[in-house]
């Protein structure tokens, strides 16, 4: 029998007597090995973490770039800072590769991000997520569920990909993301292709989701019960994962974007992915949050019911056919999201133009 004391934090609880995995939110080394030291199996990255570990860590990466202008002579700032995004993710790909080859595929996968401004362009989504996944044997490639984007997961599954579906809020984008999923996968089994060691999983930005509500009970000025809105994001999950369950889909859900503990705790004990930020980590495993599993607990009465009057997006966001794939890319918290990752890409050049072109004070 497994002791309280076997356990070094919260989360490595989490890990050894739930089914519930941990993946570390960032590709930085320390932070994935700190992660992984508490149970981690897998880790993301995007623009934005890319930004964050080269201004924590400029001085490991600084003669690196300063040789990849060496290297690159007519490359763009662009071209340059998306090397470096591969050379990070491939880096906290090889610290996953002993879990990879331990766990057959399941876990063990470097999330890396496929470029957010192709978020209209399917073919160029699939082209570069192809290239992503040569760059190691344990990537998994980030695609957005946008209207291209489930064009795109369609034919990266079918091409023997492992995707990790993002920017996604809602229940409709969910089931899109699993279908188009089941469809790669049929189509790689009747062509007798290996599905076996496939790990596809499906996120849901939960607190992205939360934070849309609180943008609009500002803009309409709406007044609700303090708390109801921390429950949004988590309700959506609780949804999505019975119906998933139900329906027999084969990937798995992943929460991302924590701004609470429920984003962790409500979540305990399904078959899923917890995705939190290395600070998010360490704040869990300094807390005195019991472990044990509440994913089958219902959301407190009466929270569902007041978000649904209160704000139609939550409908949308939580009703299985209240939003169609064409409405996907108008979403409110699709266009903050992507609006936010697009500026990261341009702050991670701007980030390499300053070596490339540097100020003369």
């Amino acid at each position: 029998m497994i002791q309280a004391t076997d356990f070094k934090s919260p989360l490595h609880e989490m890990t050894q007597s739930t089914a519930t995995c941990l993946w570390n939110d960032s590709a930085s080394v320390q932070e994935l090995s700190y992660s992984i030291e508490h149970g981690a199996v897998g880790a993301t990255c995007n623009p934005v973490i890319v930004v964050g570990v080269l201004k924590k860590e400029i001085n490991v990466w600084k003669r690196r770039i300063q040789s990849l202008i060496q290297e690159l002579p007519t490359a763009t700032d662009d071209e340059i800072a998306w090397q470096l995004v591969r050379e990070i993710s491939v880096n906290a790909a090889a610290l996953l590769k002993p879990i990879f080859d331990e766990q057959h595929g399941k876990n063990g996968r470097l999330s890396i991000q496929t470029d957010p401004r192709l978020f209209r362009d399917s073919q160029a989504i699939v082209k570069q997520a192809t290239e992503f996944n040569a760059l190691a044997p344990n990537m998994i490639v980030k695609i957005p569920v946008t209207r291209a984007g489930i064009l795109a997961i369609e034919e990266a599954t079918y091409r023997g990909i492992s995707i990790n579906a993002t920017v996604c809020f809602t229940l409709p984008q969910c089931i899109a993301v699993a279908e188009a999923v089941e469809r790669g996968l049929k189509r790689r089994e009747k062509e007798g292709k290996e599905i076996a060691t496939m790990g596809p999983v499906c996120t849901i930005m939960v607190g992205r989701l939360d934070d849309w509500l609180k943008v609009l009970t500002e803009k309409h000025n709406i007044t609700i019960t303090p708390g109801h809105l921390e429950w949004a994001g988590v309700a959506l999950f609780k949804k999505t994962y019975r119906l998933f369950k139900e329906r027999g889909y084969r990937l798995r859900l992943l929460s991302a974007a924590f701004r609470n503990h429920m984003h962790w705790s409500e979540l305990v004990g399904g078959d899923v992915v917890i995705s939190p930020p290395y600070s998010w980590q360490v704040r869990f495993n300094a807390s005195d949050v019991e472990v044990r599993p509440r994913m089958n607990n219902p959301v407190p009465d009466g929270v569902v019911e007041t978000l649904l009057r209160k704000f139609p997006d939550f409908g949308l966001a939580y009703n299985e056919n209240k939003l169609t794939v064409d409405q996907f890319d108008s979403f409110g918290p699709t266009v903050r999201t992507l609006r936010q990752f697009i500026h990261a890409c341009h702050e991670l050049d701007a980030l390499v133009l300053d070596f490339l072109v540097p100020n003369p004070d």
